[in-house]
């Protein structure tokens, strides 16, 4: 483990030990094999830390040495480098394809700036999550524009945001004919050089260090998968890097450092439709929020691999974590776990006794029966002997109750407002719960949910 000072309101060991303990808890219940995460507090790397296995073949475990497939999040490294060419003045984000491909079709309505926002109209080539077995044969970025990027459009340039791979191939390919030099060369000699991320780079190029790719059908064990041959990802998901030098990334981001200031403000501003409808994405960003602080992100996947990259500007905070499995919804939820406990310490969802209190109440209710002395007069008259036959009645058809977990907690009106998750046999509830400073229960309400 690599740990670097934490510049958060917490106690460095403390929030060590529950960081520690959500991932070991969701690697634990997820199956997956590994999962690696780094994050950086006060504009510095604080922590970096790696869990379970890169190789269970041959007991290798994950370290933080340890490399990754990245996946989409190899997106925003191909806007940094057409943006970098764009302040050379070699080319602009508002530059027709069909000056550079005019055999692609429309080429002269869609721009570089459509492309990098996902609103030109070219249909994605890679919409599977598992691996087809046209991807196991080498190709190349032509060979794709030649398939994918000659249909018919999926819709008119700048009308609708759909997230399409072709996009960034194509981008990919404007690039290196403007810089005449190959993507992978120019980034590691304008980025990852320079930030010192030793471990970036080519995923073909294999590494030692490199985790082994899994796959996993249903709730299955982890399979080892198969991987693209090359040609297939290039500028829309080719890298391989640790978590750590991803953070060194994005510390680089959020000093504005690399790029201009102008770039960064071209980078990080949404692009609208025509109608001037929101996309909530960037260039290679989605535009996003954990608990109202304000996100830049995006996440990968390419076969055997997960990965999401969550940036908090308004921190000076990003929080990087991958793992070595894909099938499984894993990364982008505890990346938003981890956000939380390491920039919103205070708004934790309760656990513990508090949680058992609450599935006590709700049993009572699956019973036709409270403990008033837990409740203020408000909800005492709430709770009606028609709402507690309701109450009972209702939920007995869900069947047995299985799991009770906390989800959010505020404050609002002199109280603390708590929602939980009620998973039935049948059905997944909310309790929507207000408390008074002295414990009692001023709401409790069981609400439906579609």
């Amino acid at each position: 483990m690599l740990s670097v000072g934490w510049i958060v309101a917490q106690q460095p060991q403390d929030l060590d030990n529950r960081l520690s303990e959500k991932i070991t808890a969701a690697l634990q219940k997820s199956g997956a094999p590994s999962v690696s995460i780094a994050v950086v507090a006060g504009g510095q790397l604080a922590l970096a830390k790696a869990f379970g296995s890169a190789d269970l073949a041959h007991g290798r475990p994950a370290d933080t040495q340890t490399r990754y497939a990245v996946g989409s999040i190899s997106k925003q490294f191909t806007a940094a480098a057409i943006l970098l060419l764009a302040e050379q003045g070699r080319l602009s984000l508002d530059d027709p394809v069909s000056e550079y491909f005019p055999d692609l079709t429309r080429a002269g309505e869609i721009t570089i700036r459509q492309l990098l926002s996902h609103t030109s109209g070219y249909e994605d080539f890679a919409p599977q999550d598992y691996i087809i077995p046209d991807w196991k044969q080498q190709t190349s970025p032509r060979a794709i524009l030649d398939r994918w990027a000659k249909k018919p459009l999926n819709f008119d340039p700048g009308t609708r945001w759909q997230y399409s791979n072709t996009n960034y191939t194509l981008a990919g390919e404007i690039f290196e004919k403007v810089a005449r030099q190959p993507l992978v060369e120019f980034l590691r000699e304008k980025i990852f050089d320079p930030l010192g991320m030793r471990s970036a780079g080519d995923c073909l190029a294999a590494s030692p260090t490199d985790a082994i790719a899994y796959t996993r059908y249903g709730l299955g064990p982890p399979r080892p998968a198969a991987r693209e041959a090359g040609g297939w990802y290039f500028a829309a998901g080719e890298l391989c890097m640790t978590p750590s030098d991803l953070a060194r990334w994005d510390i680089a981001f959020l000093q504005k450092k690399i790029l201009s200031a102008r770039s960064y403000e071209e980078f990080t501003r949404e692009v609208k439709l025509k109608n001037g409808d929101s996309t909530h994405y960037a260039l290679g960003l989605t535009l996003g929020d954990v608990n109202g602080i304000p996100t830049l992100q995006h996440g990968g996947e390419v076969s055997g691999f997960i990965s999401a990259n969550l940036l908090l500007p308004t921190r000076n905070g990003a929080v990087v974590v991958l793992s070595n499995e894909d099938a499984i919804s894993l990364v982008a939820p505890l990346a938003r776990q981890i956000a939380t406990l390491a920039f919103l310490p205070d708004q934790q969802p309760p656990f513990g006794k508090e949680t058992a209190k609450v599935r006590s109440i709700l049993e009572g209710l699956l019973k036709g029966k409270i403990n008033r002395a837990w409740f203020t007069d408000n909800a005492n008259s709430y709770f009606s002997e028609r709402a507690l036959r309701d109450e009972k009645t209702s939920l007995a058809a869900l069947g047995k109750l299985k799991n009770v977990t906390a989800v959010s907690e505020n404050l609002r009106g002199g109280m603390t407002h708590r929602t939980y998750h009620a998973e039935f046999e049948r059905k997944t509830l909310l309790l929507n719960i207000y408390v008074m400073p002295d414990g009692k229960y001023e709401q409790f309400l069981v609400e439906d949910q579609l």
